[in-house]
């Protein structure tokens, strides 16, 4: 009998397997795809067929033939791939991984807060649950979301969540006045401005990268401030060598990959003595996780129908608007 305890399969890996041949063979064997986010760790990502952001694991998502889909990411990354493919079996390497951010924004209370503001277009972040994307408009990704809000006229009245601080960045540099429910990520809000200011003063040189889920003053001091992928590109086409990367440390990985030759500082967090910022859900990911995940096929992720269906309007408007705009 398969145990799955705790959210993953609890089965030890039999001594001397290459996890890396089982993954790939069972892969080919099942006609699964694997898709990972940035925040993953190097190996995860190195074995994945597809690396990205949010929107582009979105897309990937929608767009693939295989018969099983593992998500190597968040829990809502899953029912996001779901949704978009109701017919695939979708499974995640540990149902634990959730989301500070999806859960600071429960779908009941969100719903509460809709009411309170009628005649708004409501907005949601892709870091939440599929109820709450079903209570929604159009869904964004960090990479899109000022593009999409720009989509909409000046007029146009907008509830935006869960991302406060994503929230605030869009305002103010899209002149909006988006009513703001009040939501964050742990990872992006412990990023200490002193601690970064230090690292500048060490490495003078060196630019200061930051996602918008970070706070005010951290994306005031920075050199350039833009998503996960945004963050990646800029890196490789910048002439300068030395970035300081307030985001999840799991994107230096590729960073590195795609340029070899520059030096990658990872921000601290305001309340650690680590070096860098790590998504304690992102990390419950393993490979001993992903091989049983693809042997047992398990464990699954399940949406409900009536929120599935609620759910795809506002993601595929999403990944609609992103393909109008060349995104």
């Amino acid at each position: 009998m398969v145990t799955q305890s705790a959210g993953f399969i609890d089965r030890a890996v039999p001594a001397g397997t290459n996890l890396r041949e089982e993954i790939n063979r069972m892969k080919k064997e099942k006609n699964a795809v694997i898709l990972a986010h940035y925040y993953q760790t190097g190996d995860i990502q190195d074995i994945a067929d597809f690396v990205g952001d949010s929107l582009a694991l979105a897309q990937q998502a929608a767009k693939t033939t295989a018969d099983i889909i593992v998500f190597c990411g968040v829990h809502f990354m899953g029912e996001t791939a779901k949704v978009l493919c109701p017919d695939k079996k979708v499974l995640v390497p540990d149902l634990n991984a959730g989301c500070s951010l999806a859960d600071s924004c429960p779908a009941p209370a969100f719903e509460s807060f809709i009411k309170q503001h009628p005649g708004h277009v409501v907005i949601s972040y892709v870091n939440t649950s599929a109820a709450v994307k079903a209570l929604t408009d159009v869904v964004v990704t960090s990479t899109n979301a000022r593009q999409i809000v720009e989509s909409f006229p000046p007029e146009t009245k907008i509830i935006f969540g869960p991302d406060r601080n994503l929230g605030n960045y869009i305002n103010s540099v899209t002149g909006r006045k988006m009513v703001l429910w009040d939501g964050a990520c742990h990872v992006h809000e412990q990023f200490s401005l002193e601690k970064i200011l230090a690292l500048k003063a060490q490495y003078p040189d060196a630019e200061v990268i930051t996602h918008p889920e970070c706070k005010q003053p951290v994306v005031e001091i920075s050199d350039f401030v833009g998503s996960t992928a945004a963050l990646l590109k800029y890196t490789v086409k910048s002439a300068k060598s030395q970035f300081i990367v307030a985001t999840e440390s799991g994107v230096i990985h590729e960073m590195r990959k795609q340029s070899p030759d520059k030096t990658f500082i990872p921000a601290p967090p305001a309340d650690s003595t680590c070096a860098c910022n790590e998504c304690n859900f992102m990390r419950l990911n393993t490979m001993e996780k992903l091989y049983n995940c693809l042997k047992y096929e398990l464990p699954k992720i399940f949406v409900d129908a009536d929120v599935q269906e609620k759910a795809l309007k506002p993601i595929k408007k999403m990944l609609e608007i992103s393909e109008r705009l060349g995104m």
